[in-house]
């Protein structure tokens, strides 16, 4: 590994220990900052030291109760602070775009620190402007469902449902839901059949517009797993450390997915579309060929949340129904319930941005961010109770990740329709280099 790669792996798992994280966990509750490691490279010494192991054992500051004297050892014997200075030095003094993703970069990084200093007690809150621009580029704000609304009222009417108001709304979707639930005994055998019939679709509708040495690449090598009692709807966990007999990278992945979860079939299939083919674990899998290729640099092979390299992923994952259509409008999907569906988990995203600036910019309690979400944004009791709790009071996700859902989802719709498809979906997809929702527009053009 070389110098500044040493500090690129440093810096991110020393943040990401310092959280409680551990990236080779190959569950997502025992991930955290750091989301993949498929280099094939050594583990850095913020993951190997001796002092990391009690960190992470602890749980950082994501404890309830952090040990602060195994938080300082460690972050004496890794210098930390150090690495996180070395690393933005070292950032900016990097060439073009991959300039100004590392900075960025740096950038998240240094806020997630000051974050956790802040939960030590050791500095000021850190502002949610300052942790909303590092993660997304861009100044918070509050989400408008009423566009979508106003979709999904005539959706809902033309489907029969007795629905003419807004008022009655939620109402029409609550039934709409329960009349499509998936029962949880048959999410493998319903995920199977929408990722072969996403792998069609991504076969005709994007991988014509990507580099022919990556149709060869697995694009939804995944195992459903369910996981019971779990303060997220589902995780994704992109491996990629498996290898053929001849090393070959079999870029795996597995999908926990809560018990718990309510979601209709239409939903379900978009669920599908994000997580799997054409989303995160397509993303995911090309990031990891390219690298294999040298294409890209060593920090595409460390995946981080909360950063703009997260909201660009997460844009890229929610657009990625329409992309498989070759669409890109809701409007345009073949299936009215289809885009009813994809409607709702749109809403829910947007849900996640409103908890966000509602809970850190406006100062609501739970209870009424709750309420909002359900009543404005149409998510079931479930979703709003988690999105305006685990979720949205969570002192790093809160401020940071659920901002970049909407932001990164904007984004990309936006760029999908200024841009042809053979100038848009290959920077998307990382043959451009690796970007973020800052750097994309500049290698769209």
């Amino acid at each position: 590994m070389t110098s500044f790669n040493d500090t690129v792996a440093n810096a991110i798992i020393g943040i990401d220990t310092i959280w409680g994280g551990d990236v080779l966990n190959p569950s997502g509750t025992g991930r955290f900052i750091a989301d993949s490691w498929f280099s094939d490279q050594p583990l850095p010494l913020a993951y190997t030291h001796a002092t990391a192991a009690a960190v992470r054992e602890t749980g950082g500051v994501s404890a309830k109760q952090p040990n602060h004297d195994a938080i300082d050892r460690y972050v004496e014997a890794v210098k930390l602070t150090q690495t996180l200075s070395d690393f933005k030095m070292q950032a900016a003094d990097q060439q073009g775009r991959r300039g100004v993703y590392l900075t960025g970069l740096a950038e998240c990084l240094d806020v997630m620190w000051d974050l956790a200093l802040e939960i030590l007690g050791r500095r000021d809150p850190v502002s949610y402007e300052r942790c909303v621009i590092a993660s997304t580029g861009s100044r918070p704000g509050p989400s408008d469902p009423a566009s979508k609304r106003e979709l999904l009222l005539r959706r809902l009417t033309e489907s029969g449902y007795p629905v003419s108001l807004q008022d009655g709304l939620l109402d029409a979707v609550d039934t709409w839901r329960s009349e499509r639930v998936v029962p949880s005994a048959s999410i493998p055998a319903l995920a199977a059949a929408f990722i072969a019939e996403f792998n069609a679709l991504t076969t005709r509708n994007l991988m014509p517009y990507l580099p022919s040495g990556l149709a060869g690449v697995p694009r939804s090598n995944i195992r459903f797993m369910p996981i019971r009692d779990a303060w997220f709807s589902g995780s994704m966990n992109y491996l990629g450390r498996a290898r053929t007999a001849d090393g070959k990278p079999e870029f795996e992945a597995t999908y926990e997915i809560n018990s718990s979860l309510q979601i209709s079939v239409p939903e379900f299939q978009q669920l599908i579309s994000h997580e799997v083919e054409p989303g995160h674990v397509t993303t995911f899998a090309f990031l990891q060929a390219l690298y294999e290729e040298g294409q890209i640099g060593f920090e595409g092979t460390v995946q981080t949340m909360n950063t703009r390299a997260a909201a660009l992923s997460e844009g890229i994952a929610n657009n990625a129904i329409l992309i498989a259509h070759g669409v890109n409008e809701i409007e345009e999907l073949p299936d009215r319930d289809l885009q009813i569906g994809v409607l709702l988990a749109l809403l829910q995203d947007d849900a996640k941005n409103q908890s966000s600036y509602l809970t850190w910019k406006e100062g609501w309690p739970q209870e009424r961010v709750a309420a909002t979400l359900r009543n404005e944004f149409l998510v079931s009791k479930e979703r709003a109770d988690k999105l305006s709790g685990a979720w949205g009071r969570h002192p790093l996700l809160g401020r940071m990740y659920l901002p970049a859902y909407r932001a990164g989802t904007e984004l990309v719709a936006e760029l999908r329709r200024n841009h042809a498809p053979k100038d848009v979906l290959p920077a998307l997809y990382g043959c451009t280099g690796l970007e973020d929702v800052v750097t994309i527009g500049q290698a769209v053009g």
